[in-house]
């Protein structure tokens, strides 16, 4: 992603900050200028909550050269309460265990850092609430 763009996305990316339509009360992320739903164009901020379920995932064996060393990881939809979905990396799990249902936290963390001297890319990754948990209480 160029740099100027992920830039501008930052309070979405670092807060989960989405929109909600003052008309009909969608949230949507990330924030758009016209609501999807009834066309309105009034939005007030509103930040997601940091639990989730997955809704559907996959296990990547072969992936981008950004995330070679990652290989294979899992990604997945996230449901949050307020009904938004979001694409998200599953970490601390072995892959092949993420299913429908799973409950998750969204974590603030490294992404990727874009180039050989360029910016570090951050945003949320989903973990396993077992895992989360359990690195809590260490």
């Amino acid at each position: 992603m160029p740099s100027p763009r992920y830039w501008r996305e930052i309070p979405g990316r670092y807060r989960l900050e989405a929109g909600r339509c003052h008309g009909c009360g969608k949230v949507v992320y990330p924030t758009r200028r016209i609501c999807p739903a009834c066309r309105g164009a009034e939005f007030e901020p509103v930040l997601l909550s940091r639990r989730g379920r997955v809704v559907t995932s996959t296990v990547l064996r072969v992936s981008p050269d950004d995330f070679v060393m990652e290989s294979p990881y899992a990604m997945a939809i996230v449901e949050t309460p307020e009904r938004v979905r979001l694409m998200v990396q599953v970490t601390d799990c072995e892959p092949s265990t993420v299913q429908p249902g799973m409950e998750v936290t969204l974590e603030f963390r490294l992404i990727r850092k874009e180039g050989q001297s360029g910016i570090l890319c951050y945003g949320h990754k989903a973990v396993p609430v077992v895992a989360a948990d359990t690195a809590r209480s260490r």
